[in-house]
């Protein structure tokens, strides 16, 4: 089938959905989903038709959740392609997402997570996620009970405050308390590692670090993440370590009052990752350092 007639069988099917049962619906979006899923080609057909965007977002306002499933993960395939993240991503598509985002059923609000997470890697999009408000409801969805949805609102604000705007408007909407309090809570090890990881992008920055500072315990938290948590949490709280310790003496004081401390260094400095142990010697040579010194 040539280009044209599949523009034109794309563009019938989604005029058909739009004024069609629910059946009707369920079908074209299935049918979208398929060709789109591993076809870029396709993905670049369906974002040329005519109204097919439009017809997609208004089909994501469904009050159907499988309707708005199938929108979300349309779109999400044709976001796919680098060249169409820019065209995707202009304010109306990002007010919509952001409406849909929060107050939603988990799976609609991890697929609308996951779209926001890939429109955001091409950096130009960034700050228009900020402008319009998008980082406070990722921050206000991970303050709520955790849900299926928990890791992608995740990875979506770790994508987002790559960009040193981002992170001040993360910082002041008090990212940082949220941030800290699944680490503490978090069953899983994904949220907790990944919490973390944004915690790391947020120290790059004073404003990030200061609000580190600020959170009670924050060092024997992070030595506590050193001795029970997985390894991509371990990399993490060893990074925040060392920016504390470059911050002040007393941090480092604090945490050799933690028991077991110098043990947990020694332990992970042989059989941590690459990074971890990375990480970890630089601990170490601190902490020999200060010793010297006294």
């Amino acid at each position: 089938m040539s280009s044209v007639r599949i523009r034109e069988t794309v563009s019938e099917s989604l005029f058909e959905a739009l004024s069609s049962s629910h059946e009707v619906q369920q079908k074209v979006l299935e049918m979208l989903v398929s060709i789109t899923k591993v076809s870029p080609q396709n993905r670049n057909l369906l974002a040329q038709t005519d109204g097919a965007i439009p017809a997609l977002l208004t089909l994501s306002k469904s009050s159907s959740s499988i309707i708005q499933a199938l929108s979300l993960s349309s779109l999400f395939n044709i976001s796919l392609n680098p060249e169409l993240k820019r065209s995707l991503a202009d304010m109306e598509t990002i007010y919509h997402l952001n409406s849909i985002l929060s107050p939603s059923s988990p799976e609609t609000s991890r697929l609308t997570s996951s779209l926001v997470c890939s429109l955001a890697m091409l950096d130009k999009n960034k700050a228009k996620f900020a402008v319009a408000g998008t980082i406070q409801l990722l921050i206000k969805a991970l303050s709520g009970p955790r849900s299926l949805a928990s890791h992608h609102l995740l990875s979506s604000l770790a994508e987002l405050v790559q960009f040193h705007g981002n992170c001040t408007v993360a910082i002041r909407s008090g990212v940082v308390p949220v941030l800290i309090n699944i680490v503490e809570s978090a069953n899983g090890e994904d949220l907790a590692g990944t919490s973390l990881a944004v915690l790391c992008l947020l120290a790059r920055f004073d404003e990030g670090l200061n609000a580190m500072r600020k959170t009670d315990h924050v060092v024997s938290l992070m030595v506590n993440v050193l001795k029970r948590r997985g390894m991509l949490s371990k990399e993490g709280a060893a990074e925040i370590l060392l920016r504390l310790f470059d911050e002040s003496e007393g941090y480092m004081t604090d945490a050799l009052m933690v028991p077991d401390f110098s043990t947990v260094l020694a332990d992970l400095s042989v059989r941590g990752s690459a990074k971890a142990r990375e990480k970890t010697a630089l601990l170490m040579e601190k902490v020999m350092e200060a010793n010297m010194d006294s």
